[in-house]
């Protein structure tokens, strides 16, 4: 088997949906297996994706085994010669699977290779990039030094920023997200912590690799990454554990170093831990005590393009919805540049545009190839599929 692809999947079944369907067309002509894994899932994942997905290997566990666990029960079970770690929350362009292992064919020194990956309205995640958070390149992440000199080779280390977004090269961390391994390289430096319950676990991978003798790459190829569709980042468990990841990978890599070196960081990881909980339960106060004045959300725009049949469910959907839009019937051949002709009309609002592109009409790649040339931080990805008559943006689900 050349390829393994691993999805850990915890109750974001249309993400996951979305995601199989992306993947499928960039593993088509491959010799592939697909792994899903579901941490125990309330939104019914399996029973849903199943349904249009039987060839997957699903493996459905009774508890939240946590992302380096689950990660590692499908790799023990799966054979292929390179594993890919993937994210449910991403959409995979067509040629991006096939590029990426073109590439380590050719470099048998590439242990683990990322990619370049977008956000919802087309930028590029800076989490792409990253070095690995030694103590000074931590200390110049929290001081903003990192932030305030991004060029600099010392202090914007921590996303590697001085890097080009259009060529190859050599990094240190590789995202959890799309994380293409090679299998010999694992099984010579050991599958992911399990002490990691979420968070951390890529870092800490990647550096065990580089220690091993391998190479870590980043690839000028897309994917889309919603970025935690599944987390809720504002609650107190998610600033639990993101922070615990910090401590255990700083006393697993850096315990042994000199106190006036580790000390600091430590105490700067428990600071920050500290101020973002005072911060939220500050937040849940004044909000109860009625100290925030609800805003009236504004809700945002749409503009659909699509087949005809596919703009037809559409404006079904929209006036069930009460969404306000455009529709457009177009596909990738009769208008390769998708809404950027349209981009002048949004400059002067701040109103949130979605764009909501037909899968069929159009493909992924040409998707995050378009948003990709000319983000506006008001114009978002949005898809429409027509096999599940089903709206998704970063956001929301509608059907």
């Amino acid at each position: 088997m050349q390829l393994t692809v691993i999805i850990v999947n915890y109750n974001v079944k249309h993400y996951l949906h979305q995601c199989l369907q992306s993947l499928y067309r960039a593993i088509k002509g491959l010799e592939a297996e697909v792994y899903v894994v579901d941490n125990h899932s309330r939104d019914g994942s399996v029973n849903y994706v199943s349904k249009y997905f039987q060839d997957v290997n699903y493996v459905e566990s009774n508890h939240n085994l946590g992302f380096a666990r689950a990660n590692n029960i499908a790799i023990r079970q799966s054979t292929g010669e390179y594993v890919l770690l993937l994210n449910p929350d991403t959409i995979v362009g067509e040629d991006t699977i096939k590029n990426v292992l073109d590439f380590m064919g050719e470099k048998p020194e590439a242990g683990a290779v990322g990619v370049r990956m977008l956000k919802a309205d087309g930028t590029k995640a800076m989490e792409s990039r990253r070095g690995l958070p030694t103590p000074l390149t931590s200390f110049y992440k929290m001081t903003g030094l990192c932030k305030r000199f991004p060029e600099s080779r010392r202090f914007g280390r921590y996303y590697m920023s001085y890097l080009p977004w259009d060529e190859p090269a050599r990094i240190e961390v590789i995202s959890g997200a799309f994380c293409m391994l090679r299998r010999k390289a694992i099984e010579k430096v050991g599958l992911l912590d399990e002490d990691f319950f979420m968070y951390g676990e890529d870092i800490d991978l990647s550096y065990r690799l580089l220690k091993g003798g391998y190479q870590n790459w980043y690839l000028p190829e897309t994917i889309l990454h919603y970025k935690g569709e599944s987390t809720q980042k504002s609650s107190f468990r998610y600033v639990h554990v993101f922070y615990e990841a910090m401590l255990i990978f700083f006393r697993k890599h850096y315990g042994s170093s000199s106190l006036w070196l580790t000390l600091p960081i430590k105490t700067a990881i428990y600071l920050k831990a500290t101020l973002a909980l005072i911060q939220m339960q500050t937040t849940k106060m004044k909000k109860a005590l009625g100290f925030f004045s609800p805003r009236r959300k504004r809700e945002p725009d749409y503009i659909f393009i699509g087949s005809v049949s596919s703009i037809t469910q559409c404006r079904k959907l929209a006036r069930k919805k009460g969404l306000s839009g455009e529709f457009i019937v177009a596909n990738e051949k009769v208008k390769p540049d998708g809404h950027l002709s349209l981009l002048d009309e949004f400059a002067n609002t701040k109103n949130i545009k979605y764009i909501v592109y037909d899968t069929e009409a159009f493909s992924y790649e040409a998707i995050l190839d378009i948003f990709s040339q000319q983000p506006m931080e008001n114009v978002m990805i949005g898809t429409y599929n027509p096999r599940t008559k089903t709206i998704i943006t970063a956001e929301e689900v509608l059907k």
